[in-house]
Protein backbone atom coordinates (compact mmCIF):
# COMPACT_ATOMS: atom_id res chain seq x y z
CA UNK A 1 0.00 0.00 0.00
CA UNK A 2 1.45 3.34 -1.23
CA UNK A 3 2.83 6.11 1.73
CA UNK A 4 3.59 9.42 1.49
CA UNK A 5 4.69 12.17 3.88
CA UNK A 6 2.26 15.18 4.53
CA UNK A 7 3.03 18.88 4.70
CA UNK A 8 2.34 20.80 7.52
CA UNK A 9 -0.80 21.43 6.97
CA UNK A 10 -1.73 18.00 7.35
CA UNK A 11 0.36 18.34 10.76
CA UNK A 12 -2.22 21.19 12.06
CA UNK A 13 -4.98 19.87 10.27
CA UNK A 14 -3.92 16.59 12.50
CA UNK A 15 -3.66 18.64 15.93
CA UNK A 16 -7.20 19.96 14.91
CA UNK A 17 -8.42 16.52 14.88
CA UNK A 18 -7.01 15.33 17.88
CA UNK A 19 -8.67 18.17 19.93
CA UNK A 20 -12.56 17.73 18.44
CA UNK A 21 -11.90 13.72 17.35
CA UNK A 22 -12.05 11.79 14.36
CA UNK A 23 -15.07 9.61 13.06
CA UNK A 24 -15.87 7.70 10.22
CA UNK A 25 -13.65 4.82 10.56
CA UNK A 26 -10.89 6.89 9.50
CA UNK A 27 -7.77 7.01 11.41
CA UNK A 28 -6.61 10.10 10.85
CA UNK A 29 -5.08 11.91 13.99
CA UNK A 30 -1.90 9.29 14.75
CA UNK A 31 -1.29 8.96 11.22
CA UNK A 32 -1.56 12.53 10.13
CA UNK A 33 0.29 13.68 13.33
CA UNK A 34 3.40 11.60 12.46
CA UNK A 35 3.68 12.20 8.27
CA UNK A 36 1.97 8.71 8.00
CA UNK A 37 -1.32 8.51 5.40
CA UNK A 38 -4.69 8.37 6.41
CA UNK A 39 -5.80 4.93 6.85
CA UNK A 40 -9.28 4.09 5.72
CA UNK A 41 -10.95 0.78 7.73
CA UNK A 42 -13.11 -0.58 4.73
CA UNK A 43 -14.83 -3.77 6.00
CA UNK A 44 -15.88 -6.78 3.66
CA UNK A 45 -17.25 -10.47 4.70
CA UNK A 46 -15.84 -12.56 2.44
CA UNK A 47 -13.72 -13.49 -1.11
CA UNK A 48 -14.10 -11.82 -4.00
CA UNK A 49 -15.51 -8.60 -1.89
CA UNK A 50 -12.38 -8.96 0.62
CA UNK A 51 -9.77 -9.58 -2.55
CA UNK A 52 -11.15 -6.56 -4.28
CA UNK A 53 -10.35 -4.33 -0.90
CA UNK A 54 -7.38 -5.35 -0.95
CA UNK A 55 -6.52 -4.77 -4.38
CA UNK A 56 -7.96 -1.68 -3.98
CA UNK A 57 -5.46 -0.90 -0.79
CA UNK A 58 -2.46 -1.33 -3.30
CA UNK A 59 -4.01 1.44 -5.94
CA UNK A 60 -5.13 4.00 -3.20
CA UNK A 61 -3.59 7.49 -3.76
CA UNK A 62 -0.81 8.95 -2.18
CA UNK A 63 -2.03 10.65 1.23
CA UNK A 64 -4.78 7.44 1.97
CA UNK A 65 -4.20 3.86 3.17
CA UNK A 66 -6.94 0.71 3.48
CA UNK A 67 -7.19 -1.36 6.40
CA UNK A 68 -9.20 -4.41 5.28
CA UNK A 69 -11.62 -5.32 8.18
CA UNK A 70 -12.55 -8.50 7.75
CA UNK A 71 -16.24 -9.28 9.29
CA UNK A 72 -18.49 -12.89 9.47
CA UNK A 73 -21.42 -11.28 8.33
CA UNK A 74 -23.59 -8.60 6.37
CA UNK A 75 -25.43 -7.27 9.25
CA UNK A 76 -22.25 -6.95 11.03
CA UNK A 77 -20.70 -4.62 7.52
CA UNK A 78 -23.22 -2.16 8.09
CA UNK A 79 -23.51 -1.52 11.90
CA UNK A 80 -20.12 -1.38 12.58
CA UNK A 81 -20.44 1.20 9.10
CA UNK A 82 -23.12 2.83 10.85
CA UNK A 83 -21.74 3.35 14.19
CA UNK A 84 -18.49 5.09 12.77
CA UNK A 85 -15.98 2.08 13.43
CA UNK A 86 -15.22 1.93 9.94
CA UNK A 87 -15.13 4.28 7.03
CA UNK A 88 -16.47 2.40 4.60
CA UNK A 89 -17.55 -1.23 3.42
CA UNK A 90 -17.67 -3.35 0.32
CA UNK A 91 -20.34 -6.00 0.67
CA UNK A 92 -24.11 -5.06 -0.48
CA UNK A 93 -26.17 -4.03 -3.19
CA UNK A 94 -27.79 -0.94 -2.59
CA UNK A 95 -31.20 -2.50 -2.23
CA UNK A 96 -30.04 -4.47 1.01
CA UNK A 97 -28.00 -0.85 1.82
CA UNK A 98 -31.47 1.06 1.68
CA UNK A 99 -33.16 -2.28 3.55
CA UNK A 100 -30.80 -1.60 6.51
CA UNK A 101 -31.29 1.86 6.62
CA UNK A 102 -35.13 1.64 6.80
CA UNK A 103 -35.00 -0.91 9.50
CA UNK A 104 -32.17 0.65 11.79
CA UNK A 105 -32.44 4.43 11.24
CA UNK A 106 -28.96 4.23 8.85
CA UNK A 107 -27.28 6.65 7.29
CA UNK A 108 -25.74 4.75 4.61
CA UNK A 109 -25.35 5.26 1.00
CA UNK A 110 -23.68 3.95 -2.10
CA UNK A 111 -21.03 5.97 -3.57
CA UNK A 112 -19.50 3.62 -5.96
CA UNK A 113 -20.69 0.37 -7.92
CA UNK A 114 -17.62 -1.87 -8.65
CA UNK A 115 -19.33 -5.11 -9.99
CA UNK A 116 -22.31 -6.95 -10.97
CA UNK A 117 -22.03 -10.76 -9.91
CA UNK A 118 -24.10 -14.01 -11.47
CA UNK A 119 -26.95 -14.99 -9.11
CA UNK A 120 -28.47 -18.92 -8.99
CA UNK A 121 -30.90 -21.23 -8.13
CA UNK A 122 -29.36 -24.36 -7.74
CA UNK A 123 -30.38 -28.22 -6.68
CA UNK A 124 -28.74 -31.46 -5.52
CA UNK A 125 -30.75 -33.86 -7.28
CA UNK A 126 -32.19 -31.77 -10.50
CA UNK A 127 -30.64 -31.38 -13.27
CA UNK A 128 -33.87 -29.38 -15.07
CA UNK A 129 -36.08 -26.40 -13.65
CA UNK A 130 -38.68 -28.13 -15.34
CA UNK A 131 -37.72 -31.11 -13.40
CA UNK A 132 -38.81 -29.43 -10.39
CA UNK A 133 -41.69 -32.05 -8.07
CA UNK A 134 -44.67 -31.10 -6.73
CA UNK A 135 -44.53 -29.62 -3.01
CA UNK A 136 -41.19 -28.93 -3.71
CA UNK A 137 -38.65 -27.00 -0.90
CA UNK A 138 -37.43 -24.24 -2.14
CA UNK A 139 -35.07 -21.89 0.05
CA UNK A 140 -34.65 -17.97 -0.50
CA UNK A 141 -33.09 -15.59 1.32
CA UNK A 142 -35.20 -14.20 4.38
CA UNK A 143 -34.03 -10.21 3.81
CA UNK A 144 -36.44 -8.32 1.08
CA UNK A 145 -34.33 -7.40 -1.39
CA UNK A 146 -32.45 -10.72 -2.10
CA UNK A 147 -36.53 -12.26 -1.39
CA UNK A 148 -37.58 -10.27 -4.05
CA UNK A 149 -34.89 -10.81 -6.57
CA UNK A 150 -35.47 -14.86 -5.95
CA UNK A 151 -39.28 -14.13 -6.30
CA UNK A 152 -38.49 -12.67 -9.50
CA UNK A 153 -36.19 -14.89 -10.79
CA UNK A 154 -38.61 -17.86 -10.16
CA UNK A 155 -41.43 -16.07 -11.94
CA UNK A 156 -39.02 -15.26 -14.94
CA UNK A 157 -38.98 -19.03 -15.15
CA UNK A 158 -42.37 -19.81 -15.12
CA UNK A 159 -42.01 -21.52 -11.57
CA UNK A 160 -44.77 -18.87 -9.79
CA UNK A 161 -46.33 -15.96 -10.92
CA UNK A 162 -46.05 -13.01 -9.26
CA UNK A 163 -49.06 -10.06 -8.34
CA UNK A 164 -48.23 -7.82 -11.70
CA UNK A 165 -49.61 -4.78 -9.22
CA UNK A 166 -46.28 -5.44 -7.00
CA UNK A 167 -42.92 -4.32 -7.88
CA UNK A 168 -41.39 -7.75 -8.32
CA UNK A 169 -38.45 -6.59 -6.64
CA UNK A 170 -40.11 -5.57 -3.64
CA UNK A 171 -41.77 -8.83 -3.76
CA UNK A 172 -42.77 -11.29 -0.94
CA UNK A 173 -44.44 -15.02 -0.91
CA UNK A 174 -47.47 -13.38 0.20
CA UNK A 175 -47.34 -11.23 -3.91
CA UNK A 176 -47.41 -15.25 -5.31
CA UNK A 177 -50.62 -15.16 -7.53
CA UNK A 178 -49.99 -18.79 -8.98
CA UNK A 179 -48.02 -21.74 -7.82
CA UNK A 180 -48.88 -24.36 -10.47
CA UNK A 181 -46.30 -27.20 -8.40
CA UNK A 182 -47.36 -26.12 -4.64
CA UNK A 183 -43.63 -25.23 -4.08
CA UNK A 184 -42.86 -24.58 -0.38
CA UNK A 185 -40.51 -21.82 0.31
CA UNK A 186 -38.04 -22.12 3.43
CA UNK A 187 -36.73 -18.51 3.92
CA UNK A 188 -33.20 -18.75 5.62
CA UNK A 189 -30.48 -15.91 5.95
CA UNK A 190 -27.62 -16.00 3.59
CA UNK A 191 -25.17 -17.62 5.30
CA UNK A 192 -27.36 -20.55 6.39
CA UNK A 193 -28.78 -21.05 2.55
CA UNK A 194 -25.48 -23.12 1.79
CA UNK A 195 -26.97 -26.05 4.48
CA UNK A 196 -30.33 -25.86 3.14
CA UNK A 197 -28.70 -27.22 -0.09
CA UNK A 198 -28.63 -30.43 1.62
CA UNK A 199 -32.22 -30.96 2.34
CA UNK A 200 -34.05 -28.47 -0.18
CA UNK A 201 -34.55 -29.23 -3.69
CA UNK A 202 -33.99 -25.68 -5.17
CA UNK A 203 -31.79 -23.50 -3.53
CA UNK A 204 -30.81 -19.71 -4.65
CA UNK A 205 -27.39 -18.68 -3.53
CA UNK A 206 -24.71 -16.10 -4.12
CA UNK A 207 -22.04 -17.55 -5.73
CA UNK A 208 -19.34 -16.35 -2.47
CA UNK A 209 -20.95 -18.89 -1.51
CA UNK A 210 -22.15 -21.59 -2.99
CA UNK A 211 -18.47 -21.57 -3.70
CA UNK A 212 -17.52 -23.08 -0.71
CA UNK A 213 -19.78 -25.94 -1.87
CA UNK A 214 -17.49 -26.61 -4.74
CA UNK A 215 -20.30 -24.73 -7.35
CA UNK A 216 -20.33 -22.33 -9.75
CA UNK A 217 -23.71 -20.51 -11.57
CA UNK A 218 -22.18 -20.89 -14.59
CA UNK A 219 -21.77 -25.05 -14.33
CA UNK A 220 -23.88 -25.75 -11.69
CA UNK A 221 -26.93 -23.19 -11.91
CA UNK A 222 -30.00 -24.22 -13.21
CA UNK A 223 -31.32 -21.03 -13.84
CA UNK A 224 -28.76 -17.50 -13.51
CA UNK A 225 -29.48 -13.79 -13.39
CA UNK A 226 -27.04 -10.89 -13.60
CA UNK A 227 -28.75 -8.22 -12.86
CA UNK A 228 -27.00 -4.60 -12.59
CA UNK A 229 -29.36 -3.61 -10.02
CA UNK A 230 -27.66 -5.79 -7.55
CA UNK A 231 -24.17 -4.20 -8.45
CA UNK A 232 -21.98 -4.32 -5.06
CA UNK A 233 -20.95 -1.08 -4.19
CA UNK A 234 -18.28 0.84 -1.85
CA UNK A 235 -20.89 1.92 0.71
CA UNK A 236 -19.81 5.11 3.20
CA UNK A 237 -22.13 7.27 5.83
CA UNK A 238 -24.06 10.02 3.89
CA UNK A 239 -21.56 12.79 5.73
CA UNK A 240 -18.88 11.48 4.33
CA UNK A 241 -20.21 10.99 0.40
CA UNK A 242 -18.12 13.35 -1.43
CA UNK A 243 -14.98 13.58 1.25
CA UNK A 244 -11.85 13.52 -0.50
CA UNK A 245 -11.38 10.53 1.33
CA UNK A 246 -14.23 8.60 -0.73
CA UNK A 247 -13.07 10.31 -3.68
CA UNK A 248 -10.20 8.51 -2.76
CA UNK A 249 -11.76 5.65 -2.37
CA UNK A 250 -13.59 5.69 -5.48
CA UNK A 251 -10.75 5.98 -7.58
CA UNK A 252 -8.58 2.81 -5.90
CA UNK A 253 -11.98 0.78 -6.34
CA UNK A 254 -12.12 1.24 -10.15
CA UNK A 255 -8.57 0.62 -10.86
CA UNK A 256 -6.45 -1.73 -13.01
CA UNK A 257 -5.75 -3.70 -9.94
CA UNK A 258 -9.32 -3.82 -8.91
CA UNK A 259 -10.41 -4.86 -12.63
CA UNK A 260 -7.93 -7.35 -12.84
CA UNK A 261 -9.23 -9.06 -9.80
CA UNK A 262 -12.98 -8.97 -10.71
CA UNK A 263 -11.34 -9.93 -14.91
CA UNK A 264 -10.21 -13.10 -12.81
CA UNK A 265 -13.22 -14.27 -11.41
CA UNK A 266 -15.55 -16.23 -13.80
CA UNK A 267 -19.00 -14.84 -11.66
CA UNK A 268 -18.50 -11.50 -11.56
CA UNK A 269 -17.65 -8.49 -13.95
CA UNK A 270 -16.77 -4.60 -13.82
CA UNK A 271 -20.10 -2.30 -13.31
CA UNK A 272 -18.13 0.84 -13.76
Amino acid sequence: MKKSRAGLLAAVLAATLVATGCAGGADESSDAAAGAPQTLKVAAVMSPMTDVVEAAGEAIEDGYEIELVEVGDYITANTILNSGDVYANFSQHIPYMETFNEANDGTLTGVQPVYNFVIAFYSKTLDDIADLPEGATVAIPDDPSNTGRALKLLAENDVIALDPEVDPYASTVKDIVENPKDVEFLQVPIASLNAAYEEADLVFQWPSHIKALGLTPAEDGLITELDPTHALNVVVQQKDADSAATEALKKAFTSDQVREVIESNGTIETAW
